[in-house]
């Protein structure tokens, strides 16, 4: 959670609407076959557009304007190449440490640090960023929208928690939610040969492509942090990757009649250096069932067993049962008590109680109310604090049957909110990429231990330097290492 936060303060947050469409056949500007479509070429804009601050204000932009001009830049002269080149392709880098990217219908592409972090040149950046334009011209995400429609299907972010839970989960049963829907290996087949295609045009070596799926084997990134999937579960890997990027590189370099392609990987390199490596610690981390925020100097309890996705715009707990949730973010409104009308107006909820009241001598207003769902009533304890010019809202719900059983956990998390004070907590630091250059000849494990790495970390290293232990490093080569 970070000061970029604009959130909402109701049960329902980020609602896309997707009905309305007409059933259409339109023309693949990929395959030039007719298909199905619930979305038109306008309709896929609007999409983005609309979805773009969505994402945003979920997830965070990385604050790193020269690593955002270089990917914009980069992502224009791909998508110029594309089938779809009319469109005008946004490339954005998310503020989030699980390894994965995506599209959005409409031009727009979403990098997360953690995946950049696993990136070893500029190729395998073109292939990514290419691979993803891709599922957009051959317009997958479009239809994953539509065969959701027709099977009224829906997703939020409560993807993160079980079926039986998301009813209560209080976020869009559309929109964000619907981007992560797993691709078929058909799709991603098509994407990856798209991705060769698009970054061979390019100028870029598209064997490097091959070189993430690699490294991502070796990972294995299913399941993300933070309410955002990882790689595989949006991506399915298909059969005989590799080798059919290899190939498909062999049939445009044919094609383009080049015999010199770029791979630049100092220049990647030192876009990346310094970049943030796994959670960042001042936007909020847990620590002894403590939830610390150093920036934004507050913390409060977490109820022992319960996970905690730690996201731009919200601070997310649920139980192992997966039948309770709290969330916390910042309410919009200036005072505890118009933050509270506006919850029960936007969220029609019924009042079982209301009442002012303090935490930790700071003002505040609590609601026990009922909401109706589809699914049926739950109910919700809200509290909603002023600290200095900041309001803070907690809801806590489950089913009105269950609320009884919750009542104390609900309270105790809500109730005992408070500043942080503590230094040691408040002045901690995020692990960053760091670069390296080496001297000598060597093998990557001798590299490493002459930078002072920790022996155990060096399988982790490798991974994220794209190599074996054992592979031979002549000298003057950049390497990647943590440090805080």
């Amino acid at each position: 959670m970070n000061r970029r936060i604009v959130s909402k303060t109701v049960v329902c947050a980020i609602v896309v609407a997707l009905i309305g469409w007409a059933v259409s056949c339109a023309l693949n500007p990929v395959t030039g076959k007719r298909e199905i479509m619930l979305m038109s070429s306008a309709d896929e804009l609007a999409m983005g557009q609309q979805t773009d601050p969505q994402i945003l204000r979920t997830y965070g932009k990385y604050d790193d304007a020269d690593l955002a001009r270089y990917v914009a830049a980069l992502g224009k002269k791909l998508g110029a190449l594309s089938h779809q080149p009319n469109l005008a392709y946004t490339i954005q880098v998310l503020d989030s440490p699980v390894v994965n990217a995506f599209a959005v219908p409409g031009g727009y592409v979403y990098l997360t640090r953690g995946i950049l972090a696993y990136l070893n040149d500029e190729a395998e950046l073109a292939g990514v960023v290419a691979h993803e334009i891709g599922h957009i011209a051959a317009r997958h995400s479009a239809q994953q929208y539509s065969k959701a429609q027709i099977a009224q299907l829906g997703l939020g972010l409560g993807s993160v928690l079980s079926k039986t839970f998301r009813k209560y989960a209080g976020i869009a049963q559309a929109g964000v939610g619907l981007l992560f829907l797993s691709f078929s290996r058909s799709d991603e087949r098509e994407a990856d040969a798209l991705g060769v295609e698009y970054s061979a045009k390019a100028g870029y070596d598209s064997n490097h492509m091959a070189n993430l799926f690699v490294s991502l084997e070796r990972l294995n990134p299913g399941e993300g942090q933070g309410g955002l999937p990882g790689w595989f579960s949006t991506h399915p890997n298909p059969e005989n990757r590799i080798a059919a990027i290899k190939q498909d590189t062999l049939v445009w370099r044919e094609k383009i009649s080049q015999t010199r392609f770029a791979v630049n990987r100092d220049q990647y390199l030192k876009q990346v250096d310094g970049i943030v490596f796994g959670e960042d610690p001042r936007q909020g981390y847990v620590e002894g069932n403590i939830f610390y925020h150093p920036e934004l100097r507050f913390q409060f309890p977490v109820p022992a067993g319960w996970k905690v996705n730690n996201t731009a715009s919200q601070v997310q707990m649920f139980n192992q049962e997966q039948n309770a949730v709290i969330l916390f973010s910042m309410a919009p409104e200036k005072t505890p008590s118009a933050a509270a009308q506006a919850f029960l107006a936007e969220s029609k909820a019924v009042v079982v109680k209301s009442e002012s009241t303090k935490v930790n001598g700071m003002s505040a207003h609590r609601i026990i109310s009922d909401v109706t769902t589809e699914q049926g009533v739950i109910r919700v304890m809200s509290y909603f604090i002023q600290k200095g010019q900041t309001v803070y809202a907690f809801l806590g719900y489950t089913e009105q049957s269950r609320f009884d059983s919750y009542f104390s956990v609900f309270d105790q998390t809500m109730g005992r909110f408070n500043n942080l004070t503590n230094s040691s907590k408040i002045n901690v630091k995020a692990d960053r990429l760091d670069l390296k250059r080496t001297t000598t000849q060597g093998s990557l494990r001798q590299a490493l231990r002459k930078f002072g790495q920790p022996e155990n970390q060096g399988e982790a290293l490798a991974i994220i330097n794209g190599m074996k232990l054992d592979d031979a490093l002549p000298g003057n080569t950049y390497l990647k290492v943590v440090v805080k």
